[in-house]
């Protein structure tokens, strides 16, 4: 069928299922913000847009008087970025799918963008195309491959003055906004588009659904592409592919449209931070429960890295991800290509979550319990009923539960004074 540029025939798209089955992403915030790499990836409008004065007080410290946002673009090196070790790492850390910033708010372009003069990758900084340089890296790992894109930028003159003029002129969007958008399509045909910076103008100001028409009709990825709901000021949580609804986002229950939760390694910003303390980072097992609970409900899970202004994922980050791997190489069964069951999570604790694929139903367990036998008063037994533990040989014996569901013994653990790394999955086979 072919598309027209409104919601109710855009959004009757059936979500290509490479997406659904991925379950686990990495996103990359990357940028000129990654120089003065300070607060957060809003380092200009905090520092321009709103005169806050820690940000003015720090670059007065930093940096000699009269210093300009655009002078950070050339400090911004990309001298030790090396995309092929980009992508092993996402790769072992599990990803399916890796999405990159290719321009954000700042409106610096990672690739030469050519209507965003000088104010792009290869004109200044690295002085090299990181869009295509990672997307080559990623394809040769066979991971697919999300481009972020901001359609608002803060200090863009043509779009202040369409701002001024409340959205009824379009000179950015005409000029600036959809040729990028158009060119990132056309030069790197991304599996998924990652749209943000959308809040402040109607979706009919960025002309939304007609460039989504595009890309679902006569695009060259018009069938594998996969886009979010950031596409005007309401679209969120209402309109696009999958459904982000905010960062950081979760249901408390079974939303009943994909979506995807993003999370970032560094609690308090999206790029990097020097004055990033160890207290400020997500540990394993906090990363481990968001997953678990994201997936149990349905949803994708996008972890983020911001890298430095010389392309180096600092080792903090690679630890967590390579943690992440390794859960995920022992219990990724329970996780990829899997679907919420009819029961997400137990009542009693939230500890307990819930996956499935066909007949097959996983219980995900977030604490060993401390007598080493697991209740689960969901799952109903039946006397073929088989339980095994992923990443453990045999199979569990297990008993009815005397009120409802099952008592399942445990593999006795050696005593230790840590508590065990998080997260453990029982495969219950024969379970309704």
């Amino acid at each position: 069928p072919r598309y027209s540029p409104d919601w109710a025939s855009l959004d009757a798209r059936p979500l290509p299922a490479w997406f659904d089955r991925a379950k686990v992403g990495v996103f990359v915030h990357w940028g000129v913000f990654s120089v003065p790499a300070w607060g957060s990836e809003w380092f200009w409008w905090h520092w321009q847009g709103q005169h806050d004065a820690a940000y003015e007080r720090f670059v007065r410290r930093r940096f000699p008087p009269g210093t300009t946002y655009a002078e950070f673009a050339p400090r911004f090196t990309a001298y030790d970025f090396q995309p092929r070790q980009w992508a092993q790492l996402f790769k072992r850390a599990g990803a399916r799918y890796v999405v990159l910033t290719t321009k954000h708010h700042e409106g610096f372009t990672n690739w030469g963008s050519p209507v965003s003069w000088n104010w792009n990758s290869v004109d200044t900084g690295p002085h090299r195309d990181l869009v295509g340089e990672l997307g080559e890296a990623l394809r040769e790992s066979n991971l697919h491959y999300g481009l972020y894109h901001s359609l608002m930028e803060w200090f863009n003159p043509l779009y202040l003055a369409d701002k001024q003029n409340d959205f009824k002129t379009q000179s950015f969007v005409i000029k600036k906004m959809m040729p990028e958008l158009y060119d990132l399509v056309l030069k790197y045909k991304p599996d998924l588009i990652w749209s943000d910076g959308d809040w402040e103008a109607p979706d009919s100001y960025w002309n939304s659904t007609s460039f989504l028409a595009w890309l679902y009709n006569d695009s060259p990825v018009k069938d594998t592409v996969v886009v979010n709901d950031r596409w005007g000021r309401g679209c969120s949580c209402h309109h696009g592919g999958f459904y982000n609804c905010a960062d950081k986002y979760r249901p408390g229950t079974l939303p009943d449209h994909k979506w995807e939760m993003c999370s970032s390694l560094d609690r308090l910003s999206w790029g990097y931070r020097s004055n990033m303390s160890l207290a400020e980072v997500m540990d394993e097992m906090s990363v481990i429960e968001e997953l678990v609970q994201t997936v149990s409900l349905g949803g994708n899970y996008l972890l983020n890295v911001g890298p430095t202004k010389e392309g180096v994922i600092v080792p903090i980050f690679q630890e967590r991800l390579l943690a992440l791997g390794r859960w995920l190489e022992t219990n990724g069964e329970a996780i990829y290509e899997s679907q919420p069951w009819r029961v997400q999570m137990e009542n009693t604790t939230d500890r307990v979550r819930y996956t499935s694929k066909g007949p097959v139903v996983f219980a995900i367990f977030l604490l060993w319990p401390r007598d080493n036998v697991l209740c689960l008063p969901s799952p109903i037994p039946s006397p073929g009923t088989q339980v095994t533990l992923l990443g453990f040989a045999g199979t569990l014996e297990w008993q009815k539960h005397p009120g409802k569901g099952m008592l399942i013994n445990l593999p006795y653990m050696l005593p230790s004074p840590l508590p065990p790394q998080s997260g453990w999955v029982v495969k219950l086979e024969g379970v309704k």
